[in-house]
């Protein structure tokens, strides 16, 4: 199967996104505390960027393929 339309990629990668930032910003932001608002987003983009591109947005586009395949007709 081909690679998924750019538009597809986006929602995928927003998908993964979205959830780990809110995620982030429930956990990681608040034991900052008083950190100058750039340093809170340095370190939140610095654990949610690797998670995305490695882990998250992999899986999900294995799973969207994998949904999205043709199925065999016997």
């Amino acid at each position: 199967m081909n690679q998924p339309s750019i538009h597809v990629r986006a929602f995928i990668t927003w998908l993964a996104i979205f959830p780990l930032v809110s995620l982030g910003f429930v956990t990681i932001v608040p034991v900052m505390g008083d950190a100058h608002p750039l340093l809170k987003v340095l370190v939140l983009t610095l654990v949610v960027v690797p998670l995305a591109v490695y882990l998250v947005v992999p899986n999900l586009m294995k799973l969207y393929l994998k949904i999205a395949a043709p199925k065999s007709r016997g």
